[in-house]
């Protein structure tokens, strides 16, 4: 695909996508019952439903985590479906962005370096993936934490190097899910701006499965997961 049709396709769209899981006793179970979903530059989605609704999985396979059953899903306007191994993860490394509701921080890594990981792995130098991720750092509050180890920050904090980590590749879509939910109250309310910040400062498309009405009442666009669809929330 060429530059110009990359920029002007949605940076994630899910067309008739479902997912059926196959029971140990051989009985089928259908989670996503024909999924259609493209997120705009810049939008930002959110999610709701109940536990077990589909949400999670529904993220996953957008961010090309997992398979779908039937139907394809498109990161810049590329279908991920017959992708090897290796470009799935190029797509999943440099095209988008994971927060998840816990962090995944390697212990044994400081803030610094943890951030910078992704960055190295998708073969940037060593002194530009440094000065991206304390830039990173620096936006998320944290210039001063940068040599601290996970379990020398709050949860909070955490997560804050968790959503850095998730931009230092400048992805075209954040996945977040439930980013907020091991957040007591004011503590998510930080997290919220700082992702509706982010999202503007670069230019991000945002999809956010959560259970927290203030941080879905941010979005865009609100859609409710029930019986494997997704149904529009109509704004009060």
């Amino acid at each position: 695909m060429s530059d110009a049709r990359a920029d002007a396709a949605h940076p994630i769209e899910a067309r008739g996508v479902h997912k059926t899981f196959v029971g140990g006793d051989g009985s089928h179970l259908a989670i996503l019952a024909g999924i259609d979903l493209a997120v705009e530059r810049g939008e930002a989605v959110a999610v709701t439903g109940a536990s077990g609704a589909g949400k999670s999985t529904l993220l996953h396979i957008l961010g090309a985590l997992d398979r779908p059953t039937a139907g394809e899903v498109l990161v810049g306007g590329r279908a991920v479906a017959g992708l090897t191994d290796e470009e799935l993860a190029d797509v999943r490394n440099r095209r988008i962005g994971f927060v998840f509701q816990f962090h995944h921080l390697l212990r044994e890594f400081t803030a610094l370096e943890n951030v910078m990981m992704p960055a190295l792995i998708a073969g940037a130098g060593f002194a530009a993936a440094e000065r991206r991720a304390r830039q990173l750092l620096g936006d998320v509050g944290l210039a001063r934490r940068v040599t601290h180890k996970p379990r020398q920050l709050s949860g909070g904090e955490q997560q804050r190097v968790a959503v850095a980590r998730a931009l230092v590749n400048d992805p075209v879509v954040l996945l977040a899910d439930e980013p907020s939910g091991n957040l007591d109250t004011a503590t998510s309310t930080v997290l919220h701006d700082l992702l509706f910040e982010l999202r503007e400062r670069e230019a991000l498309s945002l999809v956010v499965v959560t259970h927290n009405p203030d941080l879905a009442g941010r979005a865009d666009r609100v859609l409710q997961m029930s019986a494997g669809r997704l149904h529009p929330v109509a704004r009060v």
